[in-house]
Parts: structure tokens; C-alpha cells; sequence
């Protein structure tokens, strides 16, 4: 299970990484605004569509293998992120990209982005010729071997889960809404991810009414998608590690992960030089470590057999929150500071006021994941701790 959480967080993590990679795209074709736009809505249906009927459930007994090659997969992941972050910096610092360089800085991104199809390539002909070799010597011993093995250990494995997890129920999506524990989770993620979306969603008025150009901000959407990213990839495993190492819940890092966010709001809210740079980091960076947390949050606390359908109602958090704060907070008070007449707002006020309420929410929701990581810190302990404990 742990294993899928993994790769679910580098699949998160490629997901954080899109915006700076489509950022380039733009830079480099040249292409009409509206073309890009109509692009972005019907090349991934596209891709979606296309590589839907080659994706099918794997299994294999090889776990080394596995981990090698999703050790790979990470490493192209933060090899992408750290040479996109080498191109913004020399394009937006050191002012040292030309046309022609930009043209080859792109095929070496998109070669990059495309090196994952070698490793799945090499990882099925190292599967698949392990698994022939076997079969040819001792096909039909090895199969009763592993067959009486994987029914003891199964046996073995659900007696121990019985005693470690008395009392834990797979929920159903109305049991778990009937539960506390979903309400603060949905709270804490509206807060965080609503607040993060509505800071991303502005993030160009709120440069041009600081009086950043397009290029800059631009540059402030690359580095949003880059520390997304980073958040994404990183909390998986810091949590991870300290769940295994200490027991300590994941709520506890989403409460962690939301005072940060407000003080990457109240740093935008200050108009200060840099601000938005700065604040725009943290806020990203916090912005992917909840999207990361909160699937296996789902998971641990209200159980896998209804995973997907609990999970995405918590997901709709986002949406929710964002339409509050981008639309109702942000939209409303950016009006009210516009001149009479005016088609823009332009200066810190613009925008200082929305920040400080996002702040203050963020702190509010930094409250409410604390209060869930207390409310459920003896189950990790006695659960999902002990359970993790006797399978290593």
C-alpha cells in the first residue's frame, strides 16, 4: 500500500512540475494565447484517451526492481525541477537565454520529460526476462512455494492487522460525513488548498498591480510549479519518516504546512520588494505538501475500500474554498480599491487586505488540523504505527 502512496506522490509531484513545463512551451512556440489555451484543453484529454488502453494492473514479486526503478523515476523528477529552475534563474537573473539557447533549453526539457518511458521500457524487459528465467528452472515449485507462502503470511498478516487495528472500519462515504474527523479534514483542506488556489488563480493581477511585467510574472507562475512540486515530492516521504520513526500523524504536518502558508500570505500582504517572489514560494511549496498529505490521510483514517469516493469528496475542498476567497474575498475587495472607472487596480492595497484575511484563515485552519491530529494521534499510534512496526 505504501508503495502506491509513493508512487502516488510522484505522480503528484510531475502534476506540480506542469506549470513550469508548459510555461517553457509557451516561451519557446510562440503561439497565439488563445491557441495555448485551446491546446491545454485538449492535449491531455487527448493523451488520456490515447494511452488509456496500454495501461493495465501489474503484478510482480520482484521488489527490488521496483524500487530501483522508482528510485528513478524520482531522480528524473528532481533532475526536471532543478534544470528548470537553472533556466529561470539564467533567463530572469542573469538575463543570459537568447532565442536560440531557449530553442535548445526546450528539447533537452522535453527530452527529460520524456526519459520516464526509457526506465518503464527497461523495467518490463528486466521483469518480464527475470520472470521467463524462472519459470524455464522451476516453474512449478516455485509457483507451490509462493502459493503456500503468500496464503501463510496473508493468514499471518490479517491475524496481526486484526490485533493491531480492533476497532478500525472501512467506511463508506456517508459513515465517514457522519464522522468529526471528515469535517476537520475538509475545514483544514479548504482553508490551505482554497487559499492557495486563490493566491495562484490572482497571482497576475497581484504582480501587475505591484507593477511586475509579464515576463516576471510568468517567472512567478514557474516558481509556484517548481516549490508545488518540491512540496509534493518532499512531505510524502518527511512524513512518511516520521510516522514510521515516531508514529506522529500526518495531520500534524498539515497543521504545520498551514502556518507556514500564512505567513507566505501575510509576507504578499506586506508590498514589501521581493514579497510576492518570496511569499509565492511558500505559499506554493504549502500549496503541494496539502494536496500530498491528504490522500493518505483519507486513506489511514477512513480506509481503503471507499477510498476513491471519500477522497474525492474531500477534494472538492479545494474548489469550495477557492471559490470563497478568490471570488468572494479577493474579486470583491480588489473592486472596491479599483478607482471608479478604472480597468485596474494598481498598488499594495490592491491586494493587502484579501492576504491578511487569508492569513488569518490559514491560521484557522492550521487550528482545526491540529485538533484532528489530537483527535486521532492515539489511533496512529495503536493502528497505523503498530501496523507499520510489525511489517518491517
Amino acid at each position: 500500500f505504501y508503495r502506491r502512496i509513493q508512487l502516488c506522490e510522484l505522480l503528484h509531484g510531475f502534476l506540480g512540475l506542469s506549470g513550469a513545463i508548459l510555461v517553457q512551451v509557451y516561451r519557446t512556440i510562440h503561439i497565439a494565447p488563445s491557441t495555448f489555451i485551446l491546446m491545454l484543453a485538449i492535449l491531455p484529454t487527448a493523451i488520456t484517451l490515447l494511452l488509456m488502453y496500454f495501461v493495465d494492473v501489474h503484478r510482480t514479486d520482484y521488489q527490488r526492481y521496483n524500487k530501483k526503478f522508482m528510485d528513478a523515476f524520482s531522480l528524473i523528477a528532481i533532475t526536471v525541477a532543478g534544470y528548470l529552475m537553472i533556466i529561470i534563474i539564467c533567463d530572469q537573473v542573469l538575463k543570459i537565454i537568447s532565442s536560440a539557447v531557449q530553442t535548445v533549453c526546450f528539447v533537452i526539457l522535453l527530452l527529460l520529460v520524456l526519459s520516464p518511458v526509457a526506465i518503464a521500457v527497461k523495467a518490463q524487459k528486466t521483469e518480464s526476462g527475470k520472470q521467463e528465467e524462472e519459470t524455464r528452472d522451476q516453474a512449478e515449485r516455485i509457483g507451490l512455494l509462493q502459493e503456500q507462502i503468500s496464503t501463510n503470511a496473508s493468514s499471518s498478516s490479517d491475524e496481526r492487522c486484526q490485533e493491531l487495528s480492533t476497532g478500525k472500519e472501512n467506511m463508506n462515504l456517508v459513515q465517514a460525513m457522519c464522522k468529526l474527523n471528515f469535517w476537520l479534514l475538509f475545514l483544514a483542506m479548504s482553508c490551505g488548498m482554497g487559499s492557495g488556489l486563490a493566491t495562484v488563480n490572482n497571482i497576475s493581477q497581484i504582480g501587475g498591480s505591484l507593477g511586475y511585467s509579464t515576463k516576471e510574472t510568468s517567472t512567478l507562475v514557474s516558481l509556484w510549479s517548481i516549490w508545488n512540486f518540491s512540496g509534493r515530492f518532499g512531505v510524502g516521504y518527511i512524513s512518511d519518516h516520521f510516522l514510521r520513526s515516531r508514529g506522529v500523524g500526518r495531520p500534524f504536518f498539515i497543521g504545520v504546512t498551514l502556518l507556514v502558508m500564512s505567513l507566505g500570505h501575510a509576507i504578499i500582504a506586506s508590498g514589501i520588494p521581493a514579497s510576492l517572489y518570496v511569499g509565492s514560494v511558500l505559499v506554493g511549496l504549502c500549496y503541494g505538501c496539502q494536496w500530498a498529505l491528504m490522500p493518505s490521510i483519507t486513506s489511514e483514517i477512513f480506509g481503503l475500500n471507499h477510498f476513491g469516493t471519500i477522497f474525492n469528496v474531500v477534494a472538492v475542498a479545494s474548489p469550495v474554498g477557492s471559490y470563497i476567497l478568490s471570488v468572494r474575498v479577493v474579486g470583491y475587495i480588489y473592486d472596491m480599491e479599483s478607482p471608479p472607472g478604472a480597468r485596474a487596480c494598481s498598488g499594495n492595497h490592491c491586494f493587502a487586505l484579501s492576504f491578511v484575511i487569508m492569513a488569518c484563515v490559514c491560521v484557522v485552519g492550521s487550528a482545526v488540523a491540529f485538533m484532528l491530529f489530537v483527535r486521532t494521534r492515539r489511533f496512529y499510534k495503536r493502528v497505523v504505527y503498530a501496523r507499520l512496526q510489525s511489517f518491517l
